[in-house]
């Protein structure tokens, strides 16, 4: 993705979209009165970003209409100065209310971008102006935010996905250029639940009460003649919206840095990433800095992780950058690394075997600081609960489907800290993201951890994660899976101030 001056996009094509889980009354009425009257605001935005339903080339002879931000996936890249006020109109040209989740930013509720903190919705045909002050520094992105249900052509299964990058007020400068990447999968379709691998992660320790409730559950309900729950699999796999070898080369110099910046767009696939011959030096996570860069053979990305990391172009040629999954990669989850003299067919290498650890990234041997709390929460499972669908719970309750903003379940006091104590009582592994806050990893399957600093964590499978979080930006904040079928099926919660 090319470097994009402050300036005003150019709108994009306009058409409807197909119909979508609509919000209450109330909500809609709140949504169209907060589109009109935005238009009353004088001046020029410095960015304007129009949703409308387009054709994008996935690869020669496979175009898909989908959804997008300014005719475009991803959508453009919003290079923003950390801590100097932006301007955004945001155009919805289709026929459904929208929200534009300003995800990893310290923004307030009526920016952040969800309805279940009361975000006005962006009316069909509709307007909003909005007006933040970037923070903080790094790699962040923009996406939807509603609800998609059975629908595949809702939520984030679409095209709404763009990346943010806010410049830290000072570089580190220890890189020639950037490229910005972004991974994502498209033309999902339904298919009855399997397990989900999770043999990439360590430690690898799961808690046997917990495998013990959650397998005993599945057994049962498999005994009653259930099924397995709808799962989402998919035809079509990008980076930067085209398919392995359909799209222009990552193009370097034997002797380059590069920092990469990669982003895991997916609606609910977890993405590894690697380079044959090559390593990534992992400067940063969920665009905060780690406390000492880290080289590792592949990366892997929950949905919504960022990854910023630079690699050394010492091994000239031409590679295949992909994902280590054979059928994703060859269904074309990968881009090509050309180095300049070098032509002929991208070469795939597996690199050696590769255990994902959070606390690799941090510090083991420091304790992080002591919470003025704890939160405990539960994760469960209830196979094919809800019309087919897996129906998931925190603490055994299910965010209602039919109301957005809900009461909320935990209350914080400003300037406070807090650890919330995740336990996973399901097989899946759920990337955890909580709103308008970053939080610290403090225990990663029973394995004590300090200094990385993240708004996304992946709970493993029968694991326990803890982190801390510091109650700094008041006002309801929202708690949930980003796997779309988890939270469009109960599995999010709200905090609030008191």
């Amino acid at each position: 993705m090319s470097h994009i001056k402050r300036r005003t996009f150019l709108q994009a094509f306009s058409a409807t979209a197909g119909a979508a889980l609509l919000p209450l009354p109330r909500l809609w009425s709140r949504a169209i009165v907060a589109g009109l009257s935005a238009q009353q605001n004088d001046g020029p935005a410095d960015y304007t970003l129009t949703i409308a339903t387009t054709p994008i080339e996935l690869a020669p002879k496979r175009i898909i209409s989908v959804t997008t931000y300014n005719g475009q996936f991803p959508g453009p890249l919003l290079r923003l100065k950390e801590g100097e006020r932006v301007t955004i109109d945001v155009r919805n040209d289709t026929d459904t209310p929208e929200q534009l989740h300003w995800h990893g930013q310290f923004v307030s509720t009526d920016v952040d971008g969800a309805a279940e903190e009361g975000t006005p919705f962006i009316p069909p045909h509709g307007s909003r102006r909005i007006s933040f002050v970037p923070k903080p520094a790094g790699l962040r992105f923009y996406h939807t935010h509603v609800r998609a249900g059975a629908n595949l052509s809702e939520g984030q299964y679409s095209g709404l996905v763009g990346p943010v990058y806010i410049e830290p007020k000072q570089h580190a400068g220890n890189y020639d250029r950037e490229v910005f990447l972004t991974l994502k999968e498209f033309q999902p379709t339904l298919s009855r639940g399997g397990d989900m691998a999770m043999d990439f992660l360590s430690p690898a320790q799961t808690v046997p009460e917990l495998k013990d409730s959650g397998e005993s559950k599945m057994k049962a309900s498999l005994a009653k003649g259930m099924p397995h729950g709808f799962e989402v699999g998919y035809d079509s796999f990008t980076i930067n919206g085209r398919m392995l070898g359909h799209g222009d080369p990552v193009r370097v110099k034997q002797g380059e840095r590069v920092l990469f910046h990669i982003l895991n767009g997916s609606a609910t696939e977890i993405r590894s990433l690697a380079i044959p011959g090559h390593s990534f030096n992992v400067v940063a996570m969920d665009g905060n800095p780690l406390p000492k860069p880290v080289r590792v053979p592949v990366l892997w990305l929950g949905t919504a992780e960022r990854i910023s990391a630079i690699v050394e172009m010492t091994h000239p040629g031409v590679w295949v950058m992909g994902d280590l999954a054979d059928d994703d990669r060859h269904h074309g989850m990968g881009v090509v690394v050309e180095y300049a003299g070098y032509k002929g067919k991208p070469q795939w290498l597996p690199p050696t075997p590769f255990k994902w650890n959070y606390a690799h990234f941090g510090n083991s041997s420091t304790p992080s600081a002591k919470p003025d709390e704890v939160f405990d929460m539960l994760f469960e499972k209830q196979n094919a609960a809800l019309d087919g669908f897996n129906q998931w719970t925190i603490n055994g309750v299910a965010y209602p489907r039919e109301q957005m903003t809900a009461a909320p379940t935990f209350h914080l006091r400003e300037g406070k800290r807090y650890r919330i104590r995740m336990r996973n009582a399901s097989d899946d592994i759920h990337p955890i993201h909580l709103h308008r806050h970053s939080f610290e990893l403090t225990r990663i399957a029973g394995q004590q951890n300090s200094g990385v600093m993240k708004d996304v964590v992946m709970v493993g499978g029968y694991q326990e994660v803890e982190i801390d979080f510091v109650a700094n930006n008041p006002g309801l904040t929202l708690f949930h899976c980003h796997q779309q079928l988890h939270m469009d099926f109960g599995f999010m919660t709200l905090f609030d101030y008191v």
